[in-house]
């Protein structure tokens, strides 16, 4: 999946939410991510990183955004009011706009202001050929290392504890194969009989009993989507970590206070 300065990755930034989010509220602001960090809206931190990692040739955002924001967005996108509508209207842009055959997409959260341009760079560089859904993922150790008392979701598995990326990198052709298979296994999470029969019980058994690899779970989402996706074991810290709450606020503030090109 590795493309070449010459042809840019597109992104799609995932900037909606819920009108009555209590978080978002409590902070004077529309949605989370336009929640101040260190002065300036935290979705503008994600573009900037976007942006300065020479890899991003184009932007769609979805979501309500500002006139800063608006100067690192190519393409503006209505909040369609779930992940995945929103997800497909912003693919659905950058198709409009011009994206070429074989061009990947890189999805993005605008929750996760501490992510860094070196490390856009890095997940970029370092995603498997082939593949046609890409998951970044980060070891437990390495996100207590870096933040420590930072309360995140993690999974057990064979190879490791990992929680989860707010990114994640797609080829666009693929879409419309993977979509509505994964609106049913989302539309089941919370209710475990049915997600079993999706996943079946025996790898549900092994997942939840910390004995399923890697490699295991790789093959079982591909088969479940209809599409080839891999996990991208990243050492970004980062990469796993949002603004959720006050405390998420509060260390994303210290890591962004006095970074060059915040508040500015």
């Amino acid at each position: 999946m590795t493309q070449t300065d010459a042809t840019p990755w597109s992104a799609v930034v995932l900037g909606g939410g819920d009108p009555g989010d209590p978080f978002a509220a409590a902070h004077g602001v529309k949605v989370k991510p336009l929640i101040p960090v260190a002065g300036e809206p935290m979705a503008l931190h994600v573009l900037r990183a976007l942006r300065g990692s020479g890899r991003v040739g184009r932007v769609a955002y979805v979501g309500p955004t500002t006139p800063e924001l608006d100067d690192l967005i190519d393409e503006r996108v209505t909040d369609h009011g779930t992940l995945l509508s929103n997800l497909e209207a912003g693919v659905d842009a950058l198709r409009a706009a011009g994206l070429q055959p074989g061009e990947r997409v890189l999805v993005v959260t605008a929750d996760v202001p501490m992510l860094r341009d070196s490390e856009v760079r890095s997940v970029l560089d370092d995603a498997p050929a082939g593949a046609g859904l890409v998951y970044p993922v980060v070891r437990r150790e390495v996100c207590e290392a870096a933040y420590p008392g930072v309360k995140r979701t993690y999974a057990r598995l064979r190879d490791g504890t990992f929680t989860g990326g707010n990114l994640f990198l797609l080829d666009p052709a693929l879409i419309g194969q993977f979509l509505p298979r994964l609106r049913e296994v989302l539309a089941a999470r919370k209710a475990p009989l049915k997600l079993a029969g999706l996943i079946g019980p025996g790898v549900l058994l092994r997942l939840v009993t910390g004995r399923l690899s890697v490699a295991a779970l790789e093959a079982k989402v591909s088969a479940l989507l209809g599409v080839p996706a891999r996990a991208l074991i990243t050492p970004h810290a980062a990469v796993g970590t949002d603004v959720d709450k006050d405390a998420d606020l509060t260390l994303a503030e210290a890591q962004l206070t006095g970074r060059p090109g915040a508040g500015t």
